[in-house]
């Protein structure tokens, strides 16, 4: 007897499902295809998350001999890190599908949106540096079909995936046929790479455009996965030199303030959008970077909570395009009497991305703080510095869109009975994160110390000075009391 393979069944699923919904000609019936195949996917992640949660198959069947040793070698599997984020990613591609609303089915890139999430899922169940690289850069295809097939320039983004696969290749081509090359020859270019597919300064203008020119769908389910920091955590943290760690800690605290600041002043709701986006992806890097169990306790849970507060903020201006189109933040636009539950769930996913108390995000945004604190109290301060400036951000937009004055309409623009099942569920699941955190964060933190483990042991870890000093302040913090442990504090009410 062997268990069902539901991993396959989630890694799968979506990618030949995406070859059957491209041959349905009727727009509806792609439409509702495309929402059961995300809605069976994300039942499927649900499963292998309790079974890795559990310890042990939920439910076993009698496989052929064939087919069990096919099993056994597959290359995908589900770790600490990924058990969580599986369905989180399923989930937000299911909510994507569910509310794409009559006026954007026409031109949604069905077929695209299933590869994507099937090469993302995958993306977080490999561990293997080749397949992991294979994966990086085939998730770059779906975003340039969509723009090729909306007849939009692609020359900005086929620019900077170019170099992004280029560094890709190099640093691979180091790391497997080297093995004796300093780290730095391999470690490098994946920095560089990074940086690019995260949309670090310099290296973020490609995601400004990528927003404007592609379907708002599509672009959502592109960045909101933030597979940068996959790529982060599977390939650079294990064994590259802590210089290099630092080096991009520090872009990513940069690139936290800067966007903030750009997310400030914006004029158009998508540019304020991916602005606010970059700043909170750079703060998870930054929290994986500095590679203390607390930090990147934190970096994870942030990870977590981006995936639903702004994956719903980046829904919530999706239905308000399908609605009055794209929107400028110059003037008062009044949108709350005839949208009253998108306004309100505007606010919740905004706030929750910047840490407002009884929100997932909350205790997230501690988290981080605390372990940038560990760091020296500088870091702490340019993480408070972007939240804050965020928060502010976030209710400027909030205010230009929603109040102000009347926008009087005949046409009836409430929430549809699709959207509202998205908005409460992942309403839901931002207030149930908040109010009870404890399983969350202990599991995040069990993934940190894992991943840790991994570059304790690593045989290519270069031990710099840096390095034993952290050493050395991870044992003077190992010998305190443990009610000293921020981990401790946050089961608090």
């Amino acid at each position: 007897m062997h268990s069902i393979p539901w991993l396959e069944f989630t890694l799968f699923l979506p990618l030949f499902s995406a070859l059957f919904v491209a041959g349905l000609g009727n727009t509806q019936r792609r439409t509702v295809a495309c929402q059961i195949v995300t809605c069976l996917t994300f039942v499927f992640a649900t499963i292998c998350w309790f079974e890795s949660y559990c310890g042990g198959p939920l439910l076993t069947v009698a496989w052929p001999a064939n087919w069990t040793e096919i099993m056994l070698r597959s290359p995908f599997q589900i770790d600490e890190l990924a058990a969580p984020l599986v369905p989180a990613v399923a989930l937000f591609h299911f909510m994507t599908a569910l509310a794409t609303t009559r006026t954007k089915i026409a031109r949604f890139p069905f077929s695209s949106i299933l590869i994507s999430e099937s090469i993302c899922l995958m993306t977080f169940a490999s561990r293997d540096w080749s397949l992991l690289i294979g994966l990086l850069v085939a998730a770059i295809i779906p975003p340039a079909l969509d723009l090729l097939q909306r007849g939009k320039p692609a020359r900005v983004y086929v620019v900077y995936q170019g170099a992004y696969v280029t560094l890709l290749l190099a640093a691979w081509a180091v790391h497997e046929f080297y093995p004796l090359a300093s780290p730095y020859a391999w470690s490098i270019p994946l920095l560089i790479a990074i940086m690019i597919r995260s949309g670090l300064f310099p290296f973020h203008c490609w995601l400004t455009d990528l927003f404007e020119q592609a379907s708002m769908g599509m672009a959502l389910t592109a960045v909101v996965p933030v597979t940068g920091a996959v790529a982060a955590v599977r390939l650079l943290l294990p064994s590259a030199p802590d210089a290099v760690l630092s080096w991009l800690a520090g872009f990513a605290l940069a690139t936290a303030i800067y966007t903030a600041g750009l997310a400030l002043v914006q004029r158009e709701v998508r540019r304020f959008f991916t602005y606010l986006f970059l700043s909170y992806s750079s703060l998870i890097l930054a929290g994986i970077d500095l590679h203390t169990p607390l930090s990147m306790t934190g970096s994870f849970c942030v990870w977590f909570s981006v995936i639903f507060s702004l994956g719903g903020l980046g829904l919530t201006i999706r239905s308000l395009e399908a609605r009055y189109g794209r929107q400028s933040l110059v003037g008062f636009h009044g949108l709350y009497e005839n949208s009253p539950i998108l306004a309100a769930f505007f606010v919740l996913t905004g706030l929750a991305s910047v840490g407002f108390p009884g929100t997932v995000g909350f205790v997230s945004g501690e988290l981080l703080v605390d372990g940038a604190l560990e760091a020296g109290r500088s870091i702490a301060f340019l993480v408070v510095a972007a939240a804050a400036i965020n928060g502010i951000a976030i209710i400027r937009a909030y205010l230009i869109l929603f109040t102000g004055t009347r926008n009087q309409s005949q046409l009836p623009l409430r929430v549809k009975g699709r959207e509202r099942v998205a908005v409460l569920t992942l309403s839901a699941l931002i207030m149930g994160g908040g109010l009870f955190p404890q399983p969350g964060v202990m599991s995040r933190f069990r993934a940190a110390e894992q991943i840790l483990g991994e570059r304790r042991n690593s045989p290519l870890q270069n031990l710099e000075p840096f390095a034993m000093q952290r050493e050395q302040a991870d044992a003077k913090r190992a010998s305190l009391p443990p009610a000293t442990f921020a981990t401790d504090r946050v089961s608090e009410p």
